[in-house]
Protein backbone atom coordinates (compact mmCIF):
# COMPACT_ATOMS: atom_id res chain seq x y z
CA UNK A 1 0.00 0.00 0.00
CA UNK A 2 1.51 3.33 -0.98
CA UNK A 3 1.71 5.98 1.85
CA UNK A 4 0.65 9.34 1.10
CA UNK A 5 3.86 10.76 0.47
CA UNK A 6 4.28 8.29 -2.36
CA UNK A 7 0.81 9.30 -3.40
CA UNK A 8 2.23 12.42 -4.10
CA UNK A 9 4.95 11.69 -5.29
CA UNK A 10 3.51 9.38 -8.20
CA UNK A 11 0.90 12.39 -8.57
CA UNK A 12 3.40 14.91 -9.32
CA UNK A 13 5.40 12.80 -11.48
CA UNK A 14 2.48 12.35 -13.66
CA UNK A 15 1.86 16.10 -13.72
CA UNK A 16 5.20 16.68 -14.72
CA UNK A 17 4.81 14.21 -17.72
CA UNK A 18 1.56 15.56 -18.80
CA UNK A 19 3.02 19.15 -18.85
CA UNK A 20 5.69 18.34 -20.85
CA UNK A 21 3.13 16.73 -23.27
CA UNK A 22 0.71 19.50 -23.39
CA UNK A 23 3.25 21.99 -23.41
CA UNK A 24 4.36 20.18 -27.13
CA UNK A 25 1.48 19.47 -28.51
CA UNK A 26 0.63 23.31 -27.77
CA UNK A 27 4.27 24.78 -29.01
CA UNK A 28 3.66 22.52 -32.25
CA UNK A 29 0.19 23.58 -32.51
CA UNK A 30 0.94 27.23 -32.05
CA UNK A 31 4.11 27.62 -34.10
CA UNK A 32 2.69 25.72 -37.08
CA UNK A 33 -0.19 27.70 -37.19
CA UNK A 34 0.60 31.30 -36.18
CA UNK A 35 4.63 31.19 -36.10
CA UNK A 36 4.23 31.81 -32.38
CA UNK A 37 5.90 29.70 -29.21
CA UNK A 38 3.74 28.85 -26.59
CA UNK A 39 5.47 31.26 -24.37
CA UNK A 40 4.74 33.94 -26.80
CA UNK A 41 1.34 33.30 -26.89
CA UNK A 42 0.80 32.96 -22.83
CA UNK A 43 2.24 36.13 -22.90
CA UNK A 44 0.14 37.74 -25.53
CA UNK A 45 -2.91 36.35 -23.80
CA UNK A 46 -1.94 37.22 -20.71
CA UNK A 47 -1.83 41.27 -21.65
CA UNK A 48 -4.84 40.75 -23.50
CA UNK A 49 -6.92 39.61 -20.31
CA UNK A 50 -5.48 42.13 -18.14
CA UNK A 51 -7.34 45.81 -16.95
CA UNK A 52 -6.73 48.25 -19.63
CA UNK A 53 -4.84 45.59 -22.33
CA UNK A 54 -1.92 46.69 -20.17
CA UNK A 55 0.64 44.87 -18.33
CA UNK A 56 4.52 45.83 -16.70
CA UNK A 57 6.93 43.51 -17.10
CA UNK A 58 6.93 42.51 -13.15
CA UNK A 59 3.47 41.88 -13.28
CA UNK A 60 4.09 39.44 -16.51
CA UNK A 61 6.70 38.06 -14.95
CA UNK A 62 4.80 36.97 -11.73
CA UNK A 63 1.84 35.80 -14.43
CA UNK A 64 4.95 33.59 -16.38
CA UNK A 65 6.64 32.37 -13.61
CA UNK A 66 9.89 33.80 -14.95
CA UNK A 67 12.24 36.83 -14.09
CA UNK A 68 11.51 40.02 -15.87
CA UNK A 69 14.62 39.82 -18.04
CA UNK A 70 12.92 36.90 -19.09
CA UNK A 71 9.92 38.70 -20.28
CA UNK A 72 12.42 41.66 -21.34
CA UNK A 73 13.96 39.09 -24.00
CA UNK A 74 10.44 37.34 -24.93
CA UNK A 75 9.02 40.93 -25.58
CA UNK A 76 11.48 42.12 -27.55
CA UNK A 77 11.03 39.64 -30.83
CA UNK A 78 7.61 40.47 -30.38
CA UNK A 79 7.52 44.19 -30.63
CA UNK A 80 9.63 43.95 -33.47
CA UNK A 81 7.32 41.89 -35.68
CA UNK A 82 4.42 44.81 -34.05
CA UNK A 83 2.14 42.17 -31.83
CA UNK A 84 3.18 44.51 -29.01
CA UNK A 85 4.30 48.32 -28.02
CA UNK A 86 5.18 50.35 -24.49
CA UNK A 87 3.18 52.64 -22.83
CA UNK A 88 4.58 54.81 -20.56
CA UNK A 89 3.07 55.42 -17.07
CA UNK A 90 1.73 58.65 -16.44
CA UNK A 91 3.87 59.45 -13.26
CA UNK A 92 7.08 57.40 -13.56
CA UNK A 93 8.97 57.81 -16.58
CA UNK A 94 10.96 54.56 -15.95
CA UNK A 95 8.20 52.67 -16.24
CA UNK A 96 7.14 50.98 -19.18
CA UNK A 97 3.78 48.95 -19.91
CA UNK A 98 3.18 46.20 -22.44
CA UNK A 99 0.80 46.84 -24.31
CA UNK A 100 -1.10 44.67 -27.21
CA UNK A 101 -1.14 46.55 -30.64
CA UNK A 102 -3.88 46.04 -33.19
CA UNK A 103 -1.84 43.32 -34.89
CA UNK A 104 -1.36 41.51 -31.82
CA UNK A 105 -4.96 41.90 -30.80
CA UNK A 106 -5.59 40.26 -33.98
CA UNK A 107 -2.86 37.60 -33.44
CA UNK A 108 -4.04 36.82 -30.00
CA UNK A 109 -7.78 36.24 -30.87
CA UNK A 110 -6.46 33.49 -33.78
CA UNK A 111 -3.43 32.00 -31.20
CA UNK A 112 -6.63 31.75 -28.54
CA UNK A 113 -8.49 30.15 -31.12
CA UNK A 114 -6.21 27.33 -31.80
CA UNK A 115 -5.19 26.89 -27.95
CA UNK A 116 -8.99 26.45 -27.44
CA UNK A 117 -9.63 23.99 -30.36
CA UNK A 118 -6.38 22.11 -29.42
CA UNK A 119 -6.97 22.13 -25.55
CA UNK A 120 -10.75 20.69 -27.07
CA UNK A 121 -8.75 17.74 -28.90
CA UNK A 122 -6.52 16.81 -25.72
CA UNK A 123 -9.84 16.03 -23.63
CA UNK A 124 -12.44 15.46 -26.07
CA UNK A 125 -11.80 11.48 -26.30
CA UNK A 126 -11.11 10.83 -22.57
CA UNK A 127 -13.03 13.10 -20.51
CA UNK A 128 -16.16 13.94 -19.73
CA UNK A 129 -17.32 18.21 -19.26
CA UNK A 130 -18.08 17.27 -15.88
CA UNK A 131 -14.26 16.03 -15.35
CA UNK A 132 -12.25 18.72 -17.40
CA UNK A 133 -14.11 21.35 -14.81
CA UNK A 134 -13.39 19.38 -11.84
CA UNK A 135 -9.68 18.69 -13.26
CA UNK A 136 -9.21 22.70 -14.02
CA UNK A 137 -10.62 23.27 -10.48
CA UNK A 138 -7.74 21.17 -8.81
CA UNK A 139 -4.89 22.18 -10.69
CA UNK A 140 -6.35 26.00 -10.15
CA UNK A 141 -5.33 25.42 -6.63
CA UNK A 142 -1.95 24.23 -7.41
CA UNK A 143 -1.24 27.76 -9.50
Amino acid sequence: METSSESAAIAALRLFQAGARLEEKFAAGLGAVHGLSLKDALLLMHVADAEGGRLSRIELAKLLAVSPSTVTRTTAPLEKRGFLGRESHAHDARFAYVVLTKAGQRAVADAEATFTRLAADVFSDRWAAAEIETLGSLLGRLA
